[in-house]
């Protein structure tokens, strides 16, 4: 049997509303191996970035539980490292003191000081920048500035990435580009990946696996495998069947008709979508 570093079982989430509870996402499975990178496909609003703030730990479901080695992950945890759309650089520091500067989040574990320094040069020399550790974030170009991010998650050695949307500003060469180079870290490390998208070409691209989410709740409305070697920026034909067949599962759940919102619960916490 496969070993799975992370699973989310039967997650629900919700928000409240002036006249009663709106369900957000409903039942949502997930079971992620090392290695391994798996898409998340929806609408916007679905819920996305709800549900990767709970893989992280950063917000307790209404429903369900996310495990982490089999054990329950109770808030976040120095194995599991975010990357976001926008870089949220510290602008008074170097480069390099924004990477290292994810070695002193919340509950990673102290390091000796060269083992630190280790740590910083090597996610600085794996995603190119070693020429630019010296620079501030306002001499850095978007791609760069996605590229110290990504050495800030790496310097902490997570064994999962989760990724929303992270390359969805850059053009479209920088985002290619950064598109390589995260399939490139995530071979060196086997660090399993999840990747929250709004684009079917980026998800095929680069995932194992594509999980779609339908909305009124969101659910899983399907999933699948692209069992294609890397690079597959040649493999059009077979790209393209995937996608045609995505485009039709999503349309077809676009037509689920909303229910109506339901009591709030008792003990309602919010969420934003």
């Amino acid at each position: 049997m496969t070993h799975v570093v992370l699973q989310a079982k039967d997650i629900s989430l919700g928000y409240p509303r002036a006249e009663g509870w709106q369900q957000v996402l409903a039942r949502f499975d997930l079971q992620l191996a090392p290695g391994e990178v798996v898409s998340i496909l929806g609408p916007s609003g679905v819920g996305k970035s709800s549900l990767l703030r709970v893989l992280a730990g950063l917000q307790q479901p209404q429903g369900g539980h996310v495990m982490l080695h089999g054990q329950p992950l109770q808030g976040p945890h120095p194995r599991l490292a975010v990357a976001f759309q926008d870089p949220s650089l510290l602008p008074w520091l170097s480069l390099e003191k924004n990477v290292a500067f994810g070695l002193d989040f919340a509950r990673q574990p102290t390091l000796a000081a060269d083992e630190r320094r280790a740590r910083v040069d090597h996610a600085i020399a794996a995603v190119g920048l070693d020429h630019a550790r010296n620079q501030y974030p306002a001499q850095l170009s978007g791609g760069m500035a996605q590229r110290t991010a990504l050495a800030r998650c790496l310097a902490r050695q997570p064994e999962v990435l989760l990724l929303d949307e992270p390359f969805g500003a850059l053009d479209e060469v920088t985002r290619a580009d950064m598109q390589q180079l995260l399939l490139q870290l995530i071979a060196t490390h086997n660090t399993a990946a999840v990747l929250i998208t709004h684009d079917i070409d980026e998800a095929l691209l680069l995932s194992d696996r594509v999980l779609l989410l339908g909305d009124h709740p969101a659910h899983t409305l399907g999933q699948w495998l692209v069992d294609l070697p890397q690079p597959r920026t040649q493999q059009v034909e077979a790209l393209g069947a995937l996608r045609i067949e995505i485009l039709k599962t999503l349309r077809r759940g676009s037509r689920t008709v909303e229910p109506q919102p339901t009591p709030l619960p008792s003990e309602a916490v919010h969420v934003h979508g």
